[in-house]
């Protein structure tokens, strides 16, 4: 990316945070007071060389992204415009940690990731004889990082440094915010539209958790361009456009069929001049005592639920990141452990654009339980693809920051806004609303094997439907690149993902299965410093269909990167179990230099459940 902005007249910074890369100091944590605190000086820096008009923008995905939102609330004088791609505004709710209360089991996957990324060496023909001494002491400090995280199980001070949603008026610069279906991170675009006071617009693509201009699934568009065109209005006072278009420019994924690797989803791009817009309205529908989901209210009915413990083997993975396998597959592999509600066959085509949002009436026999909602599309054929879901530990049913237990036998409003989504029923298909009490492996199960008791006719769910185009007709340009980074592949890399039950012990083991990149990439040289790297990472979950405290967890992986002479290797494990008080998570690492091993560590932690 950076050589084409160089092409089109702007000095590209890239920066190693401190602690990170080649960068001196040590890195404890994500969105530290310290990282912000360098960006503010980088930012001035910057400004003041000779080659820089004194206007910076900056743009990020992921923490990136999270940096770019946080750093402009920090107001740096020379920050006049940024981009922040597939981020969030709350750290609690959106991140890679909890989701709706409950512990995402990615949260063990990034934090090992991190070890092995801040274990990196650094590079000696860039810092010179002092890198060994630096690597070592980074090593010594590392702190376990999964742990960090679940020390915070509810939304405390912790999570909301950092989440700017606790103050959006202090952002005044305008902002660009990008997302994709397939991402994890996308619930943030519309909130930013609606929350923000300055020029903003948003964008929402298909992808997964890459740049658009690379976006998986396709189609990819212009990113680079559409970059250029915002950089030119907000730091070379050029008018590009880019203004005029819609606020929200949104890609309608067409229905496709549920397999777990997805290259391209067929859709339109549409938009809407103002968000929230008033081409977008609630329609609601009621839960049927003949499971039948509806615009007509229903007689009385009560339904109880208890899914199996491993619900949510169809879910994919929280996050797609363009790997094989990924996405959601069939949902009726999952729709016989819950409670489905049906339409009738549509008459005509149904544009969803928004969040569609669930009321439940309900009951639990235990003090902690989790309800795992599902949109889907049913086709004629009977196959079922996941439109949108959500989780809910509903003892944050009032809140994130002060959950309560329930009190068994009692009942509840509770209201659930699943994720944003993009989604065209055709005619002919149905809208399914599936109901459940556990979405594993995406979280880690509630202490109880609850059981739920809904009451149908005092619940409903309310479609974001969206009415004909307003004229607003949105297009992108081919996607393009800068000069590519030369680089070559020396071993082709392969991910496997699978389930397995076995039918003697009742344990279902879902297994990811990266060997030579943890994206599938393969191993890797970057020429221009003869650097290589390869990195494999193995997940294994297994839990028994009755029993929640059975769950395990387990990851295992290797970090090399070096060259000849100079060749480093990390090793890590992680494992995890749990009992109704508490969460027990052990760590290890060890580096190598050479094959000789020069640090190990380990880490052991018993850590309060708290409701989760």
């Amino acid at each position: 990316m950076h050589g084409y902005f160089a092409e089109h007249g702007y000095a590209a910074v890239r920066v190693d945070m401190r602690g990170s890369g080649e960068s001196d100091g040590l890195l404890f944590d994500e969105y530290l007071q310290q990282e912000q605190d360098d960006a503010l000086e980088i930012i001035a820096w910057i400004a003041s060389q000779p080659w820089c008009s004194g206007a910076v923008g900056l743009q990020g995905k992921s923490w990136g992204g999270f940096n770019a939102l946080q750093i402009a609330a920090r107001q740096p004088p020379a920050l006049k415009a940024i981009i922040t791609t597939f981020s969030t505004d709350n750290r609690y709710t959106d991140d890679i940690h909890y989701m709706g209360g409950c512990l995402l089991n990615d949260n063990l996957w990034w934090g090992s990731i991190m070890l092995a990324y801040q274990s990196r060496p650094l590079d000696p023909q860039i810092v010179g004889e002092q890198w060994r001494a630096r690597w070592i002491e980074r090593l010594e400090r590392l702190p376990f990082f999964p742990a960090l995280w679940m020390a915070h199980p509810h939304y405390d001070a912790y999570w909301k440094h950092g989440s700017v949603c606790e103050d959006l008026a202090a952002i005044r610069c305008p902002v660009l915010a990008i997302g994709g279906w397939a991402d994890a991170y996308t619930n943030a675009v519309p909130r930013l539209l609606e929350g923000l006071q300055v020029p903003r617009l948003g964008i929402i693509g298909p992808w997964g958790h890459v740049y658009p201009h690379d976006g998986v699934p396709g189609p990819a568009i212009g990113y680079l361009q559409e970059a250029v065109r915002w950089w030119d209005h907000w730091l070379k006072d050029r008018d590009t456009g880019i203004m005029r278009e819609p606020m929200l420019r949104a890609y309608i994924e067409e229905s496709v069929v549920p397999e777990g690797t997805r290259t391209f989803i067929p859709g339109r791009w549409v938009g809407e001049l103002d968000y929230p817009s008033p081409n977008i309205t609630a329609r609601h529908m009621y839960l049927g005592a003949d499971h039948a989901l509806s615009e007509h209210a229903s007689a009385v009915a009560e339904f109880t639920i208890c899914s199996p413990q491993s619900h949510g083997k169809s879910a994919g993975e929280w996050m797609a990141a363009g790997c094989p396998g990924e996405h959601p597959t069939d949902q009726r592999l999952d729709d016989g452990g819950a409670l489905v509600f049906d339409s009738a066959p549509l008459t005509a085509a149904m544009d969803l654009l928004g969040a569609p949002a669930l009321r439940l009436q309900l009951a639990a026999d235990a003090p902690v339980a989790q309800l795992a909602v599902r949109l889907g599309d049913v086709a004629p054929d009977g196959r079922v693809t996941r439109v949108s879901y959500q989780v809910l530990n509903l003892a944050h049913r009032d809140g994130h920051e002060h959950p309560t237990p329930l009190e068994p036998g009692r009942y509840y409003d509770v209201p659930v806004k699943m994720n944003v989504c993009g989604h065209r029923f055709r005619p002919g298909h149905r809208i399914r609303l599936s109901i459940a009490t556990a979405y594993w492996p995406i979280v880690w199960p509630a202490p109880y094997r609850a059981t739920l008791t809904i009451r149908a006719d005092a619940s409903g769910l309310d479609l974001p439907v969206r009415g004909s185009d307003p004229g607003s007709a949105v297009s992108f340009p081919p996607p393009v690149h800068g000069p590519r980074t030369p680089i070559t592949k020396i071993a082709p890399g392969h991910v496997h993902r699978y389930t397995v039950q076995d039918h003697v012990s009742g344990e279902t083991r879902y297994i990811t299965d990266a060997v030579g990149g943890v994206f599938g990439e393969g191993v890797l040289r970057l020429d221009a410093i003869d650097v290589e790297l390869a990195h494999s990472l193995k997940r294994e979950l297994t839990i028994r269909d009755d029993d929640p405290l059975s769950a395990r967890y387990r990851l295992t992986q290797s970090f090399e990167l070096g060259r000849e002479g100079w060749r480093t290797r990390v090793d890590t494990q992680a494992e995890m179990h749990g009992d109704r008080q508490s969460f027990y998570v052990t760590g290890t690492l060890t580096a190598r230099l050479e094959g000789v091993v020069v640090a190990e560590r380990r880490w052991d932690f018993t850590i309060p459940r708290d409701l989760v």
